[in-house]
Parts: C-alpha cells; sequence; structure tokens
C-alpha cells in the first residue's frame, strides 16, 4: 500500500494522467482519476502551488529555491507538449528538491565545523539525499546523535519544523 501511495502521491505532484496513473496502480482510469480530483479537493494549496510555479517559469523562465538558487527552464514555453510538460514538471520539482538540497549542504557544513571545532575523530561520510552517513567514533556517539539531530533540524527556518531521526549500526542497513 505505501509503494502504491508513493506512486499516487508524487504522480498526482508531478503531472500524471488519469490513464498514467490507472496504468501504474492497475486500476481503472476512472478510479484514477477520482483519486487525482479527490487529492486536490483534500490538497487545494498543493493545485495551487503547481499553477503558480508553472506561470512564474513561463513569466520569467526561471524558479528559484528558497535560498535563491536559480533553474533555468528555456523549454517553459516550447510548442511541442512533450518537452513543455517536462519543464512545467521541472518548474513544480526544482524549487522544492533544490530547496531541499540547499538545507542539507547547509546542515553538513555547520555540522563539519562543530566536529573541527570539538575536535571529534568521528567523521561524515556521505550523503544520501536527505541522509548523512557518519562512521562514529563509539566514545562520541551520545555527542554526535545532539550534534546531528539539533544542526540539521536547525539548519534553516521554515514555515513547517524540520524533523529528523537517526539510526544506528554497523552499516547503513542495520541504521534503517
Amino acid at each position: 500500500m505505501r509503494s502504491q501511495a508513493k506512486v499516487a502521491n508524487f504522480g498526482i505532484i508531478y503531472g500524471i494522467s488519469a490513464f498514467g496513473l490507472s496504468q501504474r496502480l492497475n486500476i481503472p482510469r476512472t478510479e484514477a482519476k477520482g483519486l487525482i480530483d479527490n487529492y486536490f479537493e483534500t490538497f487545494p494549496s498543493v493545485k495551487t502551488y503547481m499553477d503558480e510555479s508553472i506561470k512564474l517559469a513561463r513569466d520569467t523562465g526561471i524558479v528559484k529555491t528558497i535560498f535563491g538558487r536559480k533553474r533555468y527552464l528555456p523549454d517553459i514555453n516550447s510548442r511541442n507538449s512533450l518537452i513543455r510538460g517536462n519543464a512545467e514538471r521541472n518548474a513544480i520539482n526544482a524549487p522544492i528538491q533544490g530547496s531541499a538540497a540547499d538545507i542539507i549542504k547547509i546542515a553538513m557544513i555547520n555540522i563539519y565545523n562543530e566536529m573541527e571545532k570539538k575536535k571529534l575523530k568521528s567523521k561524515m561520510v556521505l550523503q544520501v539525499h536527505d541522509e548523512l552517513i557518519f562512521d562514529v567514533y563509539v566514545p562520541e556517539l551520545e555527542e554526535m546523535k545532539e550534534i546531528v539531530v539539533s544542526l540539521m533540524q536547525n539548519a534553516t527556518q521554515i514555515a513547517v519544523p524540520l524533523i529528523v531521526e537517526y539510526g544506528v549500526g554497523d552499516n547503513w542497513l542495520e541504521a534503517h
């Protein structure tokens, strides 16, 4: 069910058609259309955001992250519907994904600086989307948990809280 919910949620946000959703979920097209219509009735601000993002991109040729980083969309007014549709999806997605990338980068810099300041032996080794992976020197585990959670949650102030969870294990799989 989680997999199907993700397909529906992300598909709708990225402009999937009733036909496309019905194919991916293996449901009748009328049911897929109902899901899409119900989604936008339940979350009208999502539709507003999508429409406004596309309009801004059409008017300016760019979209921006919350920190002002720009994504140029030269194909947003293309006569070719496939090319234009791709640019429209980017107009919706880039500010969200780009802002998330900006936030994780800020958190990484802040965490690194704090680890250096405290002369910790632990190391930040990898970033995977919104996750950071550390090789933690065991005596520093509790201190590292506090540093990472605090600095990730406070990387920036936005309208919704940034919630951070952590896991501990001998490898990434165990930490999940």
